[in-house]
């Protein structure tokens, strides 16, 4: 596809064109798009028209097919927001895509909302599991969910309702920018009452109230007991020293080696929105647990493999960090990690036992880097009005930073 460029022009729900993306519309050899933006389109004598290929999977051979031609897309509102105009950037690369906005659903909804950029989070669940809107509730939180379709709503205000957010106020906003537009507001427990219309494409509007007792928090080293495990858990104290050397960034991915019930590979992702994670372990029971602690713990994107280390590792794409949390004395492993780092890449590996540790101790002298002996206390009652320092086990760190080219 070395001569095709894409044009993708953004257009309103009604419809609307502005004269200058109306021009490039008219100009166009092919025009492309969903079957609705299409059918918006002014008709063009000996213009082709083809609706975007189901799966999208297929969507670079479609592509080739108009290759050489005056291409232009045909996208809702803005393209970059959860638009077709980001997957074609990131298939054709920047230089080949061109993009000329309409005014985007998530500005229409703050201005029917009255809220600013800067007081509100926009949550996309375009395509996404719902638990993700868990990560971004909080006291006094503004959000704007950006719905997949009409079932999305009640979707949302289910997850409301059960994790105990049944005072947040709900308001819908249908068919933005079109003679139909339509609004619905009530608290989540409504909304399954509702008898209007079911509009497709809307924008949801969730208002938490503020409160003091307030959980949610974005910092490392979250209640242990927000965890559902068997024991293997790395513990709060701990884990907030693994991921301050882990050192979560957007984009970046982590393999959380032996991950028992994900609580590190958890917190990556909860760290920032664009950071992802693999989650791999061996026990397939623990794997269930994993995946359910991401999904209570808003990162429903995590990844989980089911296998042993190394082998599990073989396929998985290079990651920029590693944590080792079990398994470290499997042969070979801490070397594979290693030589699998991206460039500047960090790894942190944790031993409780004499012989990891020995093992942690041999890769300190041998390679570097950090080697640290962690013990923690935590104050328990001793009998009658009498307390004392109860140790947990220590846990012996190395972390390691590899070097770039």
């Amino acid at each position: 596809m070395g001569g095709l460029r894409v044009t993708v022009v953004g257009i309103g729900a009604d419809g609307h064109l502005p004269p200058a993306s109306l021009a490039l519309v008219e100009g166009a050899e092919v025009l492309l798009g969903g079957e609705r933006h299409l059918a918006l389109a002014p008709p063009v004598d000996g213009q082709v028209r083809a609706a975007w290929p189901r799966p999208m999977s297929s969507l670079a051979t479609f592509l080739g097919e108009h290759d050489g031609r005056r291409v232009v897309a045909l996208a809702s509102g803005d393209p970059l927001v959860s638009g077709i105009g980001t997957t074609l950037v990131r298939l054709l690369g920047p230089d080949a895509v061109e993009v000329v906005p309409a005014v985007s659903s998530v500005a229409l909804a703050r201005a029917r909302m009255r809220w600013s950029a800067e007081e509100s989070t926009v949550v996309s669940l375009v395509g996404r599991d719902v638990a993700a809107l868990r990560r971004e509730l909080a006291a006094g939180a503004r959000l704007l969910v950006l719905s997949s379709d009409e079932r999305t709503p009640l979707a949302v205000a289910e997850l409301l309702d059960t994790d105990g957010f049944d005072d947040a106020r709900m308001t819908v906003l249908g068919d933005l920018g079109t003679p139909q537009e339509s609004r619905y507001t009530g608290i989540p427990s409504d909304l399954g009452a509702w008898t209007g219309p079911q509009p497709r494409l809307n924008v949801i509007a969730v208002e938490v109230p503020t409160a003091e007792d307030d959980t949610n928090t974005w910092a490392t080293g979250i209640d242990d007991g927000l965890f559902e495990h068997d024991g293997q858990l790395t513990k709060r104290d701990v884990r907030a020293s693994a991921l301050s050397r882990l050192a979560p960034r957007p984009g970046h991915l982590l393999w959380d080696v032996g991950a028992g019930a994900g609580s590190v590979g958890i917190e990556w992702l909860r760290a920032h929105p664009r950071t992802s994670a693999v989650a791999v372990e061996a026990d397939p029971e623990r794997a269930e647990r994993v995946a359910r602690n991401a999904a209570t713990l808003g990162v429903p994107r995590l990844e989980v493999v089911i296998g042993r280390a190394p082998d599990a590792l073989a396929d998985l794409p290079t990651p920029h960090a590693v944590f080792v949390g079990g398994g470290a004395t499997a042969p070979g492993l801490l070397d594979l990690c290693r030589e699998h780092l991206a460039p500047n890449g960090r790894l942190v590996a944790h031993g409780v036992t004499l012989e990891t540790e020995a093992l942690l101790v041999e890769a300190f002298h041998a390679h570097g880097g950090e080697l640290t002996r962690l013990s923690v206390e935590h104050v328990t009652p001793l009998g009658g009005r009498f307390t004392g320092w109860t140790p947990a086990r220590a846990v012996v760190q190395w972390s390691w930073t590899k070097e770039s080219r």
